[in-house]
């Protein structure tokens, strides 16, 4: 790093402790409580939810090779790093919160920012959510349902039990949000090594039946596409610590250091856990298994066999967790760019919580809880998630020329983002191609953000109900919820 460089960043880090705000006990702000650790959590917390658990199949089902499906483990695992080192360097470029929305609207400007943000408040972040709450639910009830399925209804009832509680708890302390995030990433990396430790065990106890030829299968272009589009998928969740980077203690170092620490360790614990279950699995019950590591659990831990759905649903709680706390970070920075209403800026004036994001996106994953097919709005939106990163990994390519002032501690070199822009295009192509159905209503459903932002954000002014109808809700929000616009100082109770 030169010199001037480096004065730079500690005259920013320098404003940004003499900021009163950040300074003062007073004001109501978002303040810098994740520590490294947290940030670590966070990372491999949301990437380690159920699909280790639940469905590696879909990797082996495309290229029918024990060797294949490591390797393209592995290949997963350094892409995903790759992302993640190019989002180290927009994250220690553009500081504030947002991830992907806020890189967007600094390269692209507020329209294309406003689509990203409109597609995460009207489908992306509470499907996931819903989904993942439905898999711990699922999960979670399994133990007390050993001869049947759990009743739906029932299932539902508890993922909603599981948002509201998380829910709660993000609202009433950042603290206690990342103590769950730590506990429950601390425990499904245990889960995990005991199923790898059991699974090696059995391999090296001469039972090797099932990886004898380890590299017979289909390596065709769209076999190893389709294989490397299951890997990725289970990798999603790397550059979640991005959106909340406005409370990350010392961004600058703590961002990338995390994401150093994060990435070796999952894809490490990936290609483990999948050739602990190439070595006990046999490859039809690979395939038609619906939960990979139950499959494993019953062949091997016996009588504990009940401990995998248990070690599941802890791992999808966490994973809830950590989706949840991020959301309301997302939609709090879209009401900082006033693209939002100004109430998911709202903090708690005790708490330093955005009570009104977080409270909008449980409510939301409550409503994709009815839905009668939640995963198909999911796969409308494969592509469109591959696009964003893309874009984004663009825009920090086009920042590079026109915002060279800006601050960079990272600065990769030019091959690696462009090597990663030019595999998330790739990605977004095959998508498009073999379900363009599926893509054509995602991108139908994203230009639905158009007029709603040229009619509630562009002209606003212009019906004037509706910012009357807005500041009667704010006001009625601010007293219920006791919260207040950021860096805003209470006033005296006496």
């Amino acid at each position: 790093m030169m010199v001037a460089e480096k004065r730079e960043l500690e005259d920013v880090a320098a404003k940004d402790e003499t900021d009163p705000a950040a300074n003062n006990p007073d004001s109501v702000h978002l303040k810098r409580k994740i520590t490294l650790f947290n940030g670590v959590a966070i990372i491999v917390g949301t990437i380690v939810g159920s699909g280790i658990f639940v469905s590696p199949a879909g990797v082996y089902q495309a290229t029918h090779s024990a060797g294949g499906s490591l390797l393209v483990w592995l290949g997963s695992g350094v892409f995903s790093m790759l992302g993640a080192l190019c989002y180290a360097e927009l994250g220690t470029t553009i500081t504030r919160s947002g991830g992907d929305y806020a890189y967007i609207l600094e390269a692209f400007g507020p329209l294309p920012a406003f689509l990203r943000l409109w597609c995460a408040l009207l489908v992306i972040r509470p499907t996931t959510q819903a989904i993942v709450a439905l898999t711990f639910a699922q999960y979670a009830a399994k133990p007390f349902f050993t001869t049947c399925s759990p009743p739906e209804n029932a299932v539902r009832l508890l993922a909603a039990a599981c948002l509201c509680l998380l829910t709660a708890v993000n609202c009433l302390s950042v603290r206690w949000a990342m103590r769950v995030q730590s506990v429950f990433t601390t425990g499904k990396l245990v889960a995990l090594v005991a199923i790898i430790i059991a699974g090696l065990i059995h391999l090296f106890s001469g039972h090797t039946e099932y990886l004898e030829k380890p590299f017979e299968g289909k390596y065709d272009a769209t076999s190893i596409t389709l294989a490397f589009y299951s890997g990725l998928f289970a990798f999603g969740g790397w550059n979640y610590l991005n959106f909340v980077t406005d409370e990350l203690q010392n961004p600058y170092k703590n961002l990338p250091r995390a994401i150093w620490i994060a990435m070796p360790i999952v894809t490490l614990v990936y290609v483990l856990a999948n050739l602990a279950y190439l070595a006990v699995v046999s490859p039809d019950e690979m395939l038609s298994s619906p939960a990979v590591a139950v499959t494993f659990g019953n062949k091997l831990f016996g009588p504990l066999a009940w401990t995998v759905p248990v070690f599941v649903a802890l791992s999808t709680f966490g994973g809830v967790n950590g989706i949840l706390f991020t959301s309301g970070r997302l939609f709090l920075a879209g009401a900082k760019e006033q693209q939002l209403p100004a109430f998911f800026s709202f903090i708690h004036y005790q708490r330093s919580t955005p009570v009104p994001s977080l409270l909008f996106t449980c409510g939301m994953s409550l409503v994709m809880l009815m839905s009668a097919d939640i995963f198909a709005l999911i796969n409308y939106f494969s592509f469109i998630l591959w696009a964003t990163v893309g874009a984004c990994v663009l825009g920090m390519l086009i920042m590079r020329r026109t915002r060279p002032e800006l601050p960079r501690p990272i600065r990769l070199p030019l091959w690696l983002p462009v090597l990663f822009l030019c595999a998330c295009t790739l990605l977004v192509i095959v998508p498009a191609y073999n379900q363009p159905i599926d893509s054509a209503i995602g991108v139908l459903i994203t230009l639905t953000g158009v007029p709603v932002y040229y009619i509630c954000i562009v002209g606003q002014s212009k019906f004037p109900f509706l910012e009357k109808w807005t500041d009667k809700l704010t006001r009625l929000i601010q007293t219920w919820l006791e919260v207040l616009s950021p860096d805003e100082y209470p006033q005296p109770t006496h």
